[in-house]
């Protein structure tokens, strides 16, 4: 058992003035594997009045210190990345397969950053001005806990590549995985102030991050009602803020698509990282004329998909992150069978053999209705909703029919057409006949899946203020 009782701030690891202390819990026996002490306000202001103070001399560093920065931040995270991986399986449940990807995706970040530095330019001519792009000021980053320390390695390194010292606050859920972070940050040899970390609760220290005065940007990845609540309490000081929210991503098979190799992509999409993303294909819309072929398949499909322990390498689903989510997304199968929706296969309770866990049956339903609330609330775990259309623009409006916007897919086998479908999508990123990732392009969400970019140039520029002299 793992005790996590201190902090980061101001280049040294403290023991925090808030008292609180929570379990850590595997999800995939429920056993408590540690215990975290959480940090108050007291330790949140002193978090960002040591990056102010960093500030004064940080944001005055040239390219070549902060690519040095940012290489040294690489290199102690690689030396470590089968720990970071294993311990995300741990406390998180995560999946060996999605956690290595998560810990690679970790380091991809760091590499776009500096690939990013490299290429900006951050005196520039413009009319007859020059325009400084300088450092925005103190960053608070607030991250989720499904995919902890990936969220964390890129927003600061997007914040060092722009000469802003941070205050990031983890998911308390993730403080294992946080800690092992933390001693590779710290091992870097950055300077002091230029990252503090503070475990604590958002109501507590996210709060605080995001109405003090001294705080110049926000960068948070969650739920869109969360979001809402930041935006809210930044607008008083005007705080720049990259939201990355909620979504309930549409999946398009066009009826020209290779049904065998679209489907089990579909599922894929659907069932990552346990159905606890963002960006999951939870609404997969299909051609009228081919249900009977799609509900066959995704059957054949699901059959095959492992639930089971996540240190597993070939399992594909394992628990959600903990009892709460896992009655969350019970309660959605139960809401689903009541809106009239058929079950195709999953539903109530857990797998057999898998009761001490948070695990779900991966479920999918047919027939549904995209005005179902399954249709339309993101559930956080594996359960996919198959919708059919009758035309290429039922399809499109069923698609652009949500409050969100953030990814969408489209299949198809004429690569021209599908093209012609991605750009009438809604959506902050549209993948055609794949699942990939992008580190140098931006990622974010249209409608209430956000507000801004991340990653590659439209990223740092978030972090980043045009500053005009005119002679």
């Amino acid at each position: 058992m793992k005790t996590i009782d201190k902090i980061y701030v101001n280049g040294a690891f403290v023991t925090p003035h808030g008292t609180e202390v929570a379990e850590l819990i595997n999800p995939s026996n429920n056993t408590v594997i540690g215990t975290v002490q959480l940090g108050d306000v007291e330790d949140t202001r002193k978090a960002i009045a040591s990056a102010k103070a960093a500030f004064k001399s940080f944001s005055k560093t040239t390219k070549e210190q902060r690519l040095e920065y940012l290489q040294k931040m690489y290199d102690a995270i690689a030396k470590r990345q089968d720990e970071l991986t294993d311990v995300m399986v741990q406390e998180y449940g995560g999946t060996l397969q999605f956690s290595k990807m998560s810990t690679l995706n970790a380091l991809n970040s760091i590499q776009s950053a500096m690939e990013t530095l490299k290429q900006v330019e951050l005196i520039r001519t413009v009319g007859q001005s020059q325009v400084h792009m300088e450092p925005v000021g103190v960053v608070g980053i607030i991250t989720p806990w499904n995919a902890s320390n990936s969220f964390i390695s890129n927003k600061l390194s997007t914040a060092i590549a722009a000469g802003c010292p941070a205050v990031i606050k983890p998911s308390e859920m993730s403080a294992l995985q946080t800690q092992i972070l933390t001693e590779c940050l710290h091992e870097a040899g950055l300077p002091a102030g230029v990252f503090n970390i503070v475990n604590g609760r958002g109501d507590v220290v996210g709060a605080e991050i995001s109405r003090h005065p001294d705080i110049a940007k926000i960068s948070f990845t969650g739920s869109t009602q969360v979001g809402k609540s930041i935006a809210r309490n930044a607008v008083d000081s005007m705080k720049r803020i990259t939201l990355e929210l909620g979504g309930k991503s549409p999946n398009i098979i066009l009826e020209d698509a290779n049904f065998k190799t679209a489907v089990p992509l579909a599922v894929q999409a659907a069932f990552m990282n346990s159905g606890q993303a963002c960006v999951a294909g939870t609404r997969l819309l299909v051609p009228e004329t081919h249900l009977e072929e799609v509900k066959k398949l995704v059957k054949e499909t699901v059959e095959h998909v492992k639930v089971g322990n996540p240190q597993d390498a070939d399992t594909a689903v394992g628990p959600l992150v903990s009892k709460k989510q896992y009655d969350r997304v019970q309660s959605y199968i139960r809401l689903g069978l009541e809106e009239g929706a058929e079950l195709l296969t999953g539903g109530i309770g857990q797998p057999s053999g898998l009761e001490a866990g948070n695990f779900v049956k991966p479920t999918v339903f047919v027939n549904v209705k995209n005005q179902m609330r399954i249709a339309r609330e993101e559930i956080f775990g594996p359960v996919l909703s198959v919708i059919s259309y009758k035309t290429e623009e039922e399809a499109i409006e069923i698609a652009n029919d949500t409050d969100y916007g953030l990814q969408a897919y489209v299949s198809s086998s004429d690569e021209k057409r599908a093209h012609q479908v991605a750009g009438q999508l809604n959506a902050g990123r549209v993948l055609v006949n794949c699942l990939k990732h992008d580190p140098m392009a931006p990622f974010g969400g249209f409608k209430q899946s956000g507000l801004g970019r991340e990653y590659g140039i439209f990223g740092l520029e978030a972090y980043l203020e045009p500053k005009t002299i005119i002679e």
